[in-house]
């Protein structure tokens, strides 16, 4: 943020309405700087200061990502986003476009003037710009943390009329223009109530007022106890099994005897583990998030505890695909991706380390690890020709960019697996960087997409890794991936659809 230091302000000539609107500006201003306000000779300066520099959002962004709440996180990044562009735009074209000096500080309490006085142009308002675009993204996320952090960013724009560094008409400015900023990058990056799944068949299952009948099985290894025992709270007559991660499989096979809904708290491969059991007891699934990447519970529109309690009180649930892989006598399921070649060798590489260096450091090792190799992972006949390939992704229903934003599913039973390959050659990280660019395309000197509902691999080396939701396993030979259109049910709040 370069201040404008330019003093040069040009005599405006003569215009009767702008004349009378400044009068009036003049006047306001005056009238506010007459006004007593009690306690605000102690607040408001402080809080004006505490906003230069987007210091405050900062600082408040930090307490919202805290939550550990996806939620939360989203609205603190939008908050962030809105306030960068509003910003950009006051310092670049507002404060530039319209000279007008700043107020004269004669009608103002020496008490409630700023120890040091802003040396830009006055119009408009750049910190009720950045309140304002802050305010804003945060509810066009969260209403509930907009309803929050409202009156903050409220008082902090009265400030710069109570310091007596600007003018009312400035603040207006800058707050529409922040308003505006806020919703501009919702046009390139969508929240995700805009983004509206296709309508679905209501699924039939019970509805469970105060939660008798579901049993969740929690995964101690997500470290998301306090989300289970919220959910508890809102459904009293549930029933709660907690267990290590290495005890979760037979857990649910025991919950999976006795329970009308199959509950599960955890992370992707959590629940995978949880939809096996589902499917072979035939229960509908209540999904939980509560691990580090929560895919399928975001991609379901189930973000936190009041979102699945509201599913299981009315009965509300979807029907959902599911993909399945097979190789000779050994099957698995996936709700969210498989992939073969350069992503499960990185897997197993991160977990190599993950226990010496911590999870973060790992990734970023064993990314340097496995891209500086110069063999492809990956050989296989696809359509009876030989390819050698960097990576196979292939997704559990189609992944879109919306905007700027990152890939998502808007629908979980469209009964196709998104297929994309990075074709072989030299230097891999080049390769799958240009791929991840070139994402929407369908295909690429990098890379190729195809959506099918059924993909035969063949002659695949002993030892090639193939991942899925987050597991890593062993293949060879021929490998044959494939949907089952709508075959779990799952609990969604459908008055968000």
């Amino acid at each position: 943020m370069s201040p404008d230091v330019d003093f040069t302000v040009a005599k405006a000539g003569r215009h009767a309405l702008r004349d009378r609107l400044l009068a009036l500006d003049s006047r306001l201003f005056e009238f506010a700087a007459e006004r007593n306000w009690p306690y605000a000779e102690r607040v408001l300066p402080r809080l004006s200061r505490s906003a230069n520099h987007g210091v405050l959002w900062f600082a408040t962004a930090a307490a919202i990502a805290a939550s550990r709440t996806p939620r939360g996180r989203r609205a603190a990044a939008r908050g962030l986003a809105s306030l960068s562009l509003a910003s950009l735009t006051i310092n670049t074209l507002g404060k530039r476009s319209v000279r007008r000096p700043r107020p004269t500080l004669d009608p103002v309490p020496l008490v409630r003037q700023l120890k040091r006085q802003p040396i830009t142009t006055s119009f408009p308002s750049g910190h009720a710009a950045s309140a304002a675009a802050f305010a804003t993204g945060v509810a066009l996320e969260s209403p509930a943390w907009g309803l929050a952090v409202a009156p903050v960013a409220w008082s902090v724009a009265l400030s710069r009329v109570y310091t007596g560094v600007h003018f009312p008409s400035d603040v207006l400015a800058g707050a529409a223009l922040g308003a505006g900023a806020a919703f501009a990058v919702r046009g390139m990056v969508p929240t995700r109530d805009r983004l509206v799944p296709p309508a679905r068949a209501r699924a039939d299952v019970p509805a469970l007022p105060d939660g008798e009948g579901l049993i969740v099985v929690a995964n101690k290894g997500s470290g998301t106890s306090d989300r289970v025992h919220a959910l508890l709270d809102l459904l009293p007559r549930a029933e709660l099994v907690e267990c290590e991660p290495g005890d979760t499989g037979a857990e649910l096979e025991k919950a999976a005897t006795r329970a009308r809904v199959l509950g599960v708290c955890g992370g992707d491969g959590t629940v995978n583990a949880a939809a096996e059991v589902a499917l072979r007891h035939g229960l509908p699934l209540a999904v939980l998030p509560g691990g580090t990447l929560n895919h399928f519970a975001l991609d379901l529109g189930v973000e936190d505890e009041r979102d699945l309690s509201r599913a299981v009180v009315h009965g509300e649930a979807v029907r959902v695909d599911v993909g399945r892989f097979t190789c000779g006598e050994r099957q698995g399921l996936f709700l969210n991706t498989c992939s073969l070649g350069v992503y499960p060798e990185l897997v197993r590489e991160r977990d190599r380390f993950s226990p010496r260096v911590g999870s973060w450091p790992a990734g970023v090792l064993a990314a340097l690890r496995v891209l500086r190799r110069e063999r492809h992972p990956l050989h296989a006949e696809v359509g009876g020709r030989a390819h050698p390939l960097w990576m196979l992704f292939a997704g559990n229903g189609t992944y879109h960019r919306v905007g700027l934003a990152p890939a998502r599913r808007l629908d979980l039973a469209d009964g196709v697996l998104d297929v994309r390959v990075v074709h072989g050659g030299r230097r891999p990280a080049l390769r799958l960087l240009a791929a991840a660019l070139a994402g929407p395309l369908t295909r690429s000197p990098a890379h190729a997409a195809v959506q099918v509902s059924r993909l035969n691999l063949a002659g695949v080396a002993p030892g090639a890794l193939l991942a899925y939701d987050g597991e890593v396993t062993e293949v060879e030979g021929e490998v044959t991936l494939e949907k089952l259109p709508e075959a779990l049910t799952v609990y969604r709040p459908l008055a968000r659809l």
